[in-house]
């Protein structure tokens, strides 16, 4: 945890934008895996973790804005769960940590709740994303789940604060990437011609549970990088393929960490390979070169995919104009998703209290309907303290191919015969963190390796 002082001083900060009501913070829950004491690891909430810091099962807290009061709710070990697990640390120790004098058994919640309502005070909550939170919810308002509506200003709240990063978790995301960083350069290590994907995977798992640090998200290790979330990993690494691996850490306070490298199983790229890399690096490198403060994410995508058309086009798998080529959405024949998002006790940034909220403003709404642009999760003006990913990609999907051959939609940017020529390719994605400063960015963690020339300098020192 940090300081009591941190999440005193984080609840005082939220009060400033919340003027009355009282605000409802619910944790999570261990959940099953297949009967009630067999359970998913437990990752609690963020906002909670946030507010509060305790990563206890079962621990709700109030914020009464009206009449000063905070609570956290809970239950202390009865001496049956003390005989299974031990002695523990009490709630009652956990709540003075973070700065909460008010601890009371959480079968007073309802109680608490149910007087708030009579006195007409507002109960405001953030979307719930756990079923069980969702059915406690309905109970504890009195309201039907189809019914729960979240309070968009507790959201906006919330979010305007969880976006600008504190120093003490700028080295919190950082530690998260030193891992990260020893993760990917572990899988360039030993990936070679013969291993299966789940090799790989659980080798940089192995490393990161070694350093008590659990994984940030599932990992995408593929030969298959056009797939662009892959999760199946039981593929035999051949010469000639690339192994696309994004993955990341999290650390012991749920701070997260997100790199994609892309490299040759082999020794080196082929001439095509080598050719799409440098395509994808010239767009990370374009789009890393706008970052500030001000600036729209969608602008740096938008520049960041002209990048990309423009390379294509050299290369003969596109022609045209690159900016009417985007304009008219060309590219996402190669390139499906959004450059990027925000990253911090999340790796997708407060996506649970909705993209519309934490990516956009009411001044610059998302695009929820453009294939490409409704993926884009950041699109808001950058400010200083926001920790971003910036992640382009080029994925040739056969089925996509096909489908817009068929339809010879936008052949007059697309060459389909050339495209054709590479529908094995797979797929490339290069992507790094970075903090917004106050007039450009700063790279987040160690530096990892990049450039088409350094990737095989690693891979030549380490596949015989």
């Amino acid at each position: 945890m940090f300081s009591a002082q941190t999440y005193q001083q984080r609840r005082s900060k939220l009060l400033e934008n919340v003027e009355s009501g009282l605000l409802l913070f619910l944790g999570n829950i261990e959940n099953p895996i297949n009967f009630e004491h067999n359970t998913y690891a437990f990752r609690q909430d963020s906002t909670f973790l946030y507010y509060f810091g305790i990563k206890e099962p079962n621990l709700a807290a109030i914020i009464d804005v009206d009449n000063q009061r905070t609570i956290v709710f809970g239950n202390e070990l009865n001496i049956d769960q003390i005989v299974w697990m031990g002695r523990q640390e009490t709630l009652r120790e956990k709540c003075d940590k973070a700065g909460v004098v008010d601890c009371q058994p959480f079968s007073a919640l309802g109680d608490y709740l149910d007087k708030a309502a009579l006195s007409g005070q507002r109960v405001h909550y953030l979307p719930p994303y756990q079923s069980f939170n969702k059915i406690l919810l309905s109970d504890l308002l009195h309201t039907p789940i189809a019914k729960l509506t979240a309070s968009v200003p507790f959201i906006k709240a919330v979010v305007a604060q969880r976006a600008i990063k504190e120093e003490q978790e700028i080295v919190q995301i950082e530690e998260a990437l030193r891992i990260s960083v020893d993760m990917h350069l572990l899988a360039m290590k030993i990936s070679k011609p013969g291993m299966k994907e789940m090799e790989v995977a659980n080798a940089i798992r192995h490393l990161a549970a070694d350093q008590a640090a659990p994984l940030a998200y599932p990992p995408i290790v593929t030969i298959r990088g056009e797939i662009l979330h892959n999760s199946y990993q039981f593929n035999t690494l051949k010469e000639g393929d690339m192994l696309l691996n994004d993955s990341g850490a999290e650390t012991s306070m749920g701070y997260a960490g997100d790199l994609t490298r892309t490299f040759p199983v082999g020794r080196r790229f082929s001439n095509k390979q080598r050719e799409i890399y440098d395509v994808v690096l010239k767009s990370f490198t374009d789009a890393r070169a706008l970052l500030r403060p001000g600036i729209s994410f969608k602008e740096v995508h938008i520049q960041a995919c002209e990048s990309l058309v423009a390379g294509l086009v050299d290369l003969g798998l596109m022609k045209g104009d690159p900016k009417e080529a985007v304009r008219q959405h060309a590219h996402t024949l190669f390139f499906q998703c959004g450059l990027g998002h925000m990253m911090g006790l999340d790796v997708h940034d407060m996506e649970d209290l909705g993209e519309q909220y934490v990516g956009y403003t009411d001044d610059e709404p998302k695009d929820t309907q453009t294939f490409g642009l409704k993926s884009l999760r950041l699109g808001r003006k950058l400010e200083t303290g926001f920790v971003v990913t910036v992640e382009p990609g080029v994925y040739i999907i056969p089925e996509l191919i096909d489908r817009w051959q068929a339809e010879n939609k936008l052949a007059d940017f697309i060459n389909y015969d050339q495209v054709n020529a590479y529908r094995d390719f797979g797929g490339i994605r290069i992507e790094d963190n970075f903090l917004i400063t106050e007039s450009d960015y700063r790279l987040l963690g160690p530096e990892l390796a990049k450039t088409a020339d350094d990737i095989e300098k690693l891979r030549l020192a380490y596949v015989l």
